[in-house]
């Protein structure tokens, strides 16, 4: 049976199909649609295709077999907001002065040695984002799951999406389970996901937006749409669905990496849903003109959750919020029909903000102008060809924050060399990724003139960006040892 809901679908989009104008082509064939699909706080070795050892990707392993897998791929910051809007607007968090999740951007902690600066929780409307400039090409766009880019008044309705299904300001739900609703963590806070109404007692969170996605692709096939899916999984709280749990509960054995079977379950379903988006562009013969993306907004959650840790990013170090490879390296699946050869891996460095000027590029929707202003790479030839060589110098992150993983931080990777600066004490810590991607051996006192070299480009990058620095708290005051 058909959910009410629907209806609410069906009508927003006959009234979008009533103004649709064509859209730009990338070619003689029809024009190119667009799906990305985003999970959240997924970890670089979660994947059965990254190496995980328990977990079961079937349905994203064979996606990755159909296209191009990154193994060098970063998230734009450690952790969900920034990444975000570094997606959408192709800019980097720091230059958008959104480095921190929505919730505490305007409220950093006065209790620390450093006091973090009040950052941008909106983003911006000044802003073109991706769904703005392909909504401008005649595209119909459709934002459905976690948004935490602003208050109601920068919701995706007023960053060009048509159609916004389950997005808000919060970063996470307080259940997965229907009617999504309830108290957030241990506070007094009420959150819910909305118009997801006309649920039933059981369903599942990522399974309804799946659904829903689905319900929006079926409507619009007939024309070229930009599908963002952000899933709320595999963030906290930590809820698998209860026969799936079970499951795992038999197959981990004390030698493996991943141990949380919650977690293991709701990696299970991600892959169970992005089975059913590629299954339905196939039924519907889209597939051969659909641009589908796959990756993370930062790296594994490694700690722990109801006194169990999350998940773990071997070979990787640390996970979300540190700037150590496991808090920043995410999985990165592209498959550009015509384009991408078949089971690729590429060892590339690149960022999500590189998304939005790529799959501009690749609709043919850049400004018309020819003025586009972006801090990420049209990296479309490497799609073609993976191993084609960037014409990148460095990428850089910036971190003025606390979380568990860390304190305040920047850092530069220039080649197979990575730069970490410390602002708390100002410590750098320095590795070769190539030889060392676990940053298990510090190289600073080995290599005081490579450590010179990257601070100076780190310190300019961060002049040119404007990037907002923690201050010290003149009213700090250490715990007695």
């Amino acid at each position: 049976m058909k959910r009410i809901h629907s209806l609410f679908v069906v009508g927003v989009v006959a009234l979008v199909v009533m103004s649709w104008l064509p859209s730009a082509t990338a070619g003689d064939g029809p024009p190119l649609n667009v799906i990305i699909i985003l999970a959240d706080d997924l970890g670089w070795a979660d994947l059965g295709c990254y190496g995980a050892d328990v977990h079961q990707t079937p349905n994203i392993d064979r996606f990755a077999s159909q296209g191009v897998r990154f193994t060098q791929a970063y998230a734009s910051a450690p952790v969900c907001s920034p990444t975000r809007a570094a997606l959408l607007t192709g800019k980097y968090p720091a230059r958008l002065h959104m480095t921190v999740w929505f919730e505490q951007s305007q409220h950093p902690p006065q209790d620390r040695k450093l006091i973090p600066p009040v950052t941008v929780g909106n983003l911006p409307h000044a802003e073109v984002t991706l769904a703005e400039r392909l909504s401008a090409a005649g595209y119909f766009t459709a934002h459905l799951g976690k948004w935490h880019l602003g208050a109601a008044s920068h919701y995706p309705q007023t960053q060009g999406f048509d159609v916004n299904i389950g997005g808000t300001f919060w970063g996470a739900p307080s259940t997965y389970f229907y009617p999504y609703r309830g108290r957030w963590s241990n506070s007094e806070e009420i959150r819910y996901v909305p118009h997801l109404e006309w649920g039933h007692p059981g369903e599942y969170l990522t399974d309804r937006l799946t659904d829903e996605a689905l319900a929006t692709i079926d409507r619009v096939a007939d024309r070229p749409f930009f599908i963002y899916l952000a899933y709320h999984t595999v963030h906290t709280p930590i809820e698998g669905k209860p026969e799936v749990v079970a499951r795992y509960k038999k197959t981990i054995r004390p030698e493996h990496h991943h141990q949380n079977t919650g977690y293991a379950a709701m990696v299970h379903s991600l892959d169970e849903n992005v089975g059913r988006i590629l299954k339905r562009l196939k039924t519907l013969g889209i597939d051969d003109h659909t641009l589908v993306v796959f990756t993370s907004d930062n790296g594994g959650y490694v700690n722990p959750y109801h006194g169990q840790r999350v998940t773990n990013n071997y070979p990787l170090r640390s996970g979300k919020g540190s700037l150590y490879e496991g808090g920043i390296r995410v999985p990165l699946i592209v498959r550009l029909p015509g384009t991408t050869p078949k089971d690729a891996v590429c060892e590339a460095v690149v960022l999500s903000m590189d998304l939005h000027p790529t799959i501009s590029a690749v609709t043919g929707c850049q400004g018309k102008d020819g003025k586009d202003v972006f801090d990420g790479l049209d990296v479309s030839p490497i799609l073609k060809d993976p191993s084609t060589r960037l014409q990148r110098n460095a990428v850089f992150f910036h971190y003025p924050h606390y979380y568990p993983t860390t304190t305040p931080v920047s850092a530069v990777r220039r080649g197979p060399w990575k730069l970490l600066a410390y602002h708390k004490d100002d410590r750098v810590e320095l590795y070769h990724l190539g030889d060392d991607p676990g940053e298990a051996n510090d190289l600073a006192a080995e290599r005081p003139g490579k450590v010179k070299q990257l601070r100076r480009q780190l310190a300019r990058w961060l002049r040119d960006v404007d990037a907002q620095m923690p201050r010290s708290n003149p009213n700090f005051k250490p715990k007695d040892s």
